[in-house]
């Protein structure tokens, strides 16, 4: 991949160059492997060790499709699904493969006995498929995580709701967490200029999901003016509902765990913000019952901060430890929109507080196209600004995805994939230091 590499960082290389690059018929990559799916049997989940079962091996690179493009990978990031696919919870990713596999004989490519994973990428296209117009070889890219096959009227107004709807590096094979990557041509973004390939590859699956969840008519519809509460506002998540709250004039009210975390949502302009370990909050007496002593305790302090206003939206991705919280400070006909349930699944919540108040759940999972654009496009404008906190080589893909399954890091954690160093990439340097405050904030942290 040396030669791929030398194109890319030399900056004076065509298309044509590009299109006439020899790609070799094996590449890095890190994966998971079908006959280890039991290894973690009867260990606590909190115990179990992705840096066991991911393996950074070489694989053979897979036949390109119509639509379809095979990108050098720069960077990518470790995501929440990167996680769960390691520890082969709460199912083991390859029966969506198997299932994958019986669509066509070209969707047969993905059902393999292992797994590429990783839903992010910053990079260089190498090659594209019949049919595709707008990409061209040795244009640098990000991808979305949306895999829409589109041949049904489903998903037609939008593409989240096509039957054949997958997450790309999850419930489909070849992500980004390798040098090369095979991708659907309508995953592609333009990279944003003033980033570097680690900072543009970091914001993709979390940034357009909390653009949906939060802003798009699709999810909460924020307007301006809102109370929006936001849990884990200075995480992965959080961190980008936290500056689109801001950004698009609501009012944050940020809960966080520490006073590290809280100095980074005031640090990006956040003034409303909610310490639970400072404050002590014990939603649940036990594992089976709730305690709404607890919750009227919280919408006491959400009310202290909002000069006696109720939350109109709730962006809810723990799940099952805060989601009758949610559903009880929510002001009446307000709006919860959830996804991801990192603190399990099964939620519980009083029905009096959202059926006598006409609360709504919405459900909201990642981005379609569009959305995703869009998302996209206010990081490229300095609108909204990575959360990229700390980076690893892809042979340390192991140690990186154990940060995030042990809640040791902020924001995003990078990879370095065919970069061979950090700080590479940068386009446009006049509007990056503009903005290299905002950039670097969850740096370190």
């Amino acid at each position: 991949m040396q030669h791929i590499l030398d194109a890319i960082t030399a900056g004076t290389a065509t298309a044509d160059d590009f299109a006439n690059l020899e790609i070799p018929d094996h590449y890095r990559a890190a994966t998971v492997h079908k006959d280890e799916v039991d290894m973690f049997a009867g260990i606590p989940t909190r115990e179990k060790d992705p840096r066991k079962s991911l393996h950074v091996e070489d694989v053979a690179l897979p036949e390109l499709g119509p639509g379809e493009a095979l990108v050098a990978v720069m960077a990518s990031a470790i995501n929440y699904n990167t996680v769960w696919t390691s520890i082969f919870e709460p199912v083991s990713t390859f029966g969506f493969l198997e299932r994958y596999g019986r669509l066509s004989p070209l969707t047969k490519r993905h059902d393999l006995p292992y797994h590429v994973v990783g839903s992010d990428l910053a990079g260089v296209v190498l090659r594209t498929g019949p049919g595709v117009t707008k990409w061209k070889p040795g244009t640098e890219v990000v991808a979305h995580c949306l895999s829409v096959e589109l041949e049904e009227p489903d998903g037609h107004d939008d593409t989240m709701l096509d039957p054949q709807q997958r997450i790309w590096g999850f419930e489909t094979n070849f992500g980004g967490l390798a040098d090369v990557a095979l991708v659907k041509a309508n995953q592609l973004m333009p990279k944003p200029a003033h980033l570097t390939w680690e900072e543009a590859a970091s914001p993709g699956l979390v940034n357009c999901t909390a653009y949906r969840q939060l802003v798009s008519k699709n999810g909460g519809d924020m307007k301006q003016g809102d109370n929006v509460l936001i849990w884990g506002a200075s995480g992965g998540l959080g961190g980008f509902a936290t500056q689109y709250a801001l950004n698009g004039g609501a009012t944050p009210v940020c809960v966080v765990s520490s006073e590290d975390k809280a100095e980074i949502c005031r640090s990006m302009g956040a003034e409303l913000v909610i310490n639970r370990n400072e404050e002590g909050y014990r939603f649940w007496k036990d594992e089976r019952t709730q305690d709404p002593k607890e919750w009227k305790r919280f919408g006491a302090k959400i009310r202290e901060l909002t000069g006696g206003e109720d939350i109109d939206i709730v962006f809810e991705h723990p799940g099952r430890e805060t989601f009758g919280a949610s559903v009880f400070v929510t002001r009446k006909g307000g709006t919860i929109t959830t996804c991801a349930s990192t603190s399990g699944y099964m939620h519980e919540y009083d029905n009096r507080y959202l059926w006598m108040n006409l609360k709504r759940i919405i459900s909201s999972h990642f981005a379609n196209y569009r959305e995703s654009w869009e998302a996209n496009r206010l990081i490229a404008k300095g609108k909204i600004h990575p959360t990229l906190s700390k980076s690893y080589g892809l042979d340390e893909v192991g140690q990186a995805a154990l940060d995030v399954h042990q809640n040791a890091h902020q924001g995003k954690v990078g990879v370095l994939c065919l970069a061979p160093e950090e700080g590479l990439g940068v386009r446009d340097e006049e509007m990056r230091a503009q903005h290299l405050d905002a950039i670097n904030r969850f740096r370190g942290v």
